[in-house]
């Protein structure tokens, strides 16, 4: 998996749309920017707005090339058409070397079509992950294996992720296991100065208060199971005076009004909106328990020890259930707060610390894992040999 050096740098579309897009490319796009070879370029689709520059912010990054935002839509496919002949138009327009996008999102399957289309290879970052249900999430779980087909190098994330690869008859040589890039973010961003600044984080330091964080906003559970998730939080905070609840809400202005609505009022719930990302990671680094329905959480509250309740029916980060740091508890309000109770009635508190490694080893990564996608896409387009695959303890335990 070699190809002929162009002469100077090789230029590398970096093709990022929403928030968790942003977190988990930034790791790369660093690495990238030290190796003497790749010209890492960072093309923004605008498919979440503004909150990816403040989240590139945090990195020190800002867009280089920044493409017409789609028009509103509530319609899947209209998106789709129109992030594609944004990003194809963006690739017609310089001499391109490789197209990287991450994840899930709308704006990584027209990433990555736009560039099989054009003839360049595409490298996925976080490949490989799988609920084993076409239609939850929705449409994640398809744009996944839509994107492995029209890939040429697949980072995994996990040893797990690399088996559902095989699973799907991709070839082991076009295959890496790299840690997931969201753990070196959420540590090099909970560190940082303006994380200890925000208001949010020094409001709720000064109350001292042992601290839930609380998300909702995946699109199967709009309506009426996010309701469900805000009663049993309401609950949950009448129960238990001694906890500050913090209530995340999402962006989007329909999961918003119903989060807020449900919680307003409750003397010991937050309801801030929607956090920036370094004050939210180091906020994460002091809870004492999660729940969320997000895919990104689950893996960043494991760079702290958090045990996570996870308020869906499946998920593709199985790793987290295998190890008992997270638990599937769906969207029933009685079955949250079972799960919570018993989760608090643990001795198992959070250190609260970003720079204290955790007593056992994180399924997802170990903070390294920017530097081996950088690596491997030297390797693809042939400035160096293949690197050396991130292996997890109980892996190499195993095979010792």
């Amino acid at each position: 998996m070699t190809s002929q050096a162009m002469h100077g740098r090789d230029r590398i579309a970096c093709i990022i749309g929403t928030r968790p897009e942003a977190v988990k490319m930034a790791p790369v796009v660093l690495e990238l920017c030290k190796q003497p070879w790749a010209d890492p370029v960072i093309v923004t689709t605008g498919q979440h707005g503004p909150v990816v520059e403040e989240v590139l912010d945090c990195f020190g990054l800002r867009a280089d090339i920044a493409l017409t935002p789609p028009r509103p839509s509530r319609s899947l496919p209209m998106l789709t058409a129109q992030l594609l002949q944004e990003v194809d138009g963006c690739l017609r327009t310089s001499q391109w070397r490789a197209v990287v996008v991450q994840g899930d999102t709308t704006s990584a399957l027209a990433g990555s079509l736009a560039g099989f289309l054009s003839a360049l290879p595409v490298v996925h970052v976080e490949a490989g992950l799988r609920s084993g249900n076409l239609r939850n999430p929705f449409p994640e779980e398809a744009h996944r294996r839509m994107i492995a087909q029209v890939s040429a190098l697949h980072l995994a994330p996990t040893r797990l992720a690399e088996a559902n690869l095989q699973k799907d008859g991709l070839p082991g040589e076009a295959t890496m296991v790299t840690g997931n890039t969201v753990i070196d973010a959420v540590v090099l961003a909970g560190r940082s100065p303006a994380a200890a600044r925000d208001p949010l984080v020094r409001r709720t330091e000064e109350l001292g208060a042992p601290l839930v964080v609380v998300t909702a906003h995946r699109r199967e559970n709009w309506g009426a199971p996010i309701r469900r998730i805000c009663r049993a939080v309401a609950e949950l905070s009448r129960r238990h005076r001694e906890l500050t609840f913090l209530v995340a809400a999402h962006m989007n202005p329909v999961v918003r009004s119903t989060v807020e609505t449900a919680l307003r009022g409750l003397p010991n719930v937050l309801l801030p909106g929607p956090v920036a990302y370094a004050p939210f990671s180091r906020l994460l680094s002091r809870a004492r328990l999660v729940i969320t329905d997000s895919g990104g959480i689950q893996e960043e509250a494991a760079a702290f020890g958090l045990p996570v309740l996870v308020t869906r029916e499946n998920t593709e980060r199985i790793e987290g259930l295998q190890q008992r740091m997270a638990r599937l508890v769906g969207t029933r309000e009685t079955d949250i707060v079972a799960a919570a109770e018993d989760e608090l009635a643990r001795d198992h508190r959070n250190t609260g610390d970003c720079d204290q490694p955790q007593p056992y080893p994180n399924p997802y990564g170990d903070g390294r894992a920017g530097e081996r996608c950088a690596a491997a896409c030297g390797w693809l387009l042939g400035h160096a040999s293949r690197p050396a695959e991130w292996q997890p303890a109980e892996f190499a335990d195993a095979h010792a």
